[in-house]
């Protein structure tokens, strides 16, 4: 049975030192018990976007676990779209430094059965060049998954509502954008869709698939700040233990976990601009 480790926002930088323990703790518990991948989906740095050095740091702490790793960008590694991050649009340059730290930004890890799928969402809906190159990965990637069972990460959800909701926020995938996701969303295989980005966990089951929400690493947000999102305020990590035919997904939060509050920290992290 193989299973994947899902870290998710973890937010390092070396201009401080928060958010460590938490992952040294998720981290001990991997060296006990080897996941056979570990998928970092998003947020990995601070402000990688704009700083090497974050990405350098979260690449050397999520690469020294003990299992190969697939790390896919958030908005906070590379920018987002410019509807939702008009100070850090998404970019060529923003990529490739993201490339030069982490990896590709997306990629398959065939496993016993199974076929894991990791996709850029920070592209989505941009109209840059990458995100034309991503449809067609994914294309081939859910047309070569033969009989496998597919498992898709990413660091935005698909949607937060359903599919075909048209809201475009800071939330998830451009409602634009979601069409180039079908050839993955409508394979007969798919069973798990696995995201980070609202330091939220939660999973709901759609027909045969799993929708799972990962929990932060980091910090939690005041609901005040994410009105109508449902799901958990708590820190930890995903594992996700790939069965026959389904997922069986189980946090992990161990003791000592830290659930500090983001506007406790926020002038170690993301400070408001006044206006």
């Amino acid at each position: 049975m193989p299973t994947i480790l899902q870290l998710s926002d973890a937010h390092l930088s070396p201009r401080n030192d928060l958010f460590r323990g938490n992952l040294a703790r998720i981290r001990g518990l991997a060296e006990e018990v080897p996941p056979d991948l570990v998928v970092a989906s998003g947020d990995l740095s601070l402000d990688g976007a704009d700083h090497d050095e974050d990405l350098a740091l979260a690449a050397a702490l999520h690469g020294a676990f003990p299992a190969p790793l697939l790390a896919l960008p958030g908005n906070h590694d590379t920018g987002s779209h410019p509807h939702t991050m008009p100070n850090q649009p998404f970019d060529t340059a923003r990529l490739e430094r993201f490339r030069a730290q982490c990896g590709p930004g997306r990629g398959v890890v065939d496993l016993q059965g199974w076929r894991v799928i990791g996709l850029n969402s920070e592209v989505m809906g941009t109209g840059h060049a990458e995100e034309a190159a991503q449809a067609d990965f994914i294309a081939a990637a859910a047309a070569g998954a033969g009989e496998r069972r597919i498992a898709l990460f990413l660091h935005k959800p698909v949607f937060v509502t359903d599919f075909h909701d048209q809201t475009f926020d800071y939330w998830s995938v451009p409602p634009q954008a979601r069409a180039a996701l079908l050839p993955v969303l409508e394979h007969p295989g798919l069973r798990l869709v696995a995201s980070g980005h609202l330091h939220l966990h939660r999973q709901v089951t759609q027909g045969r698939v799993v929708f799972a929400w990962a929990p932060p690493l980091s910090f939690i947000v005041d609901p005040s700040e994410q009105p109508g999102l449902p799901g958990d305020r708590v820190c930890g990590a995903l594992l996700h233990r790939l069965q026959a035919d389904h997922v069986e997904t189980v946090l992990l939060s161990p003791a000592g976990m830290e659930t500090p509050r983001l506007d406790d920290l926020r002038h170690q992290t993301y400070p408001r601009i006044a206006a």
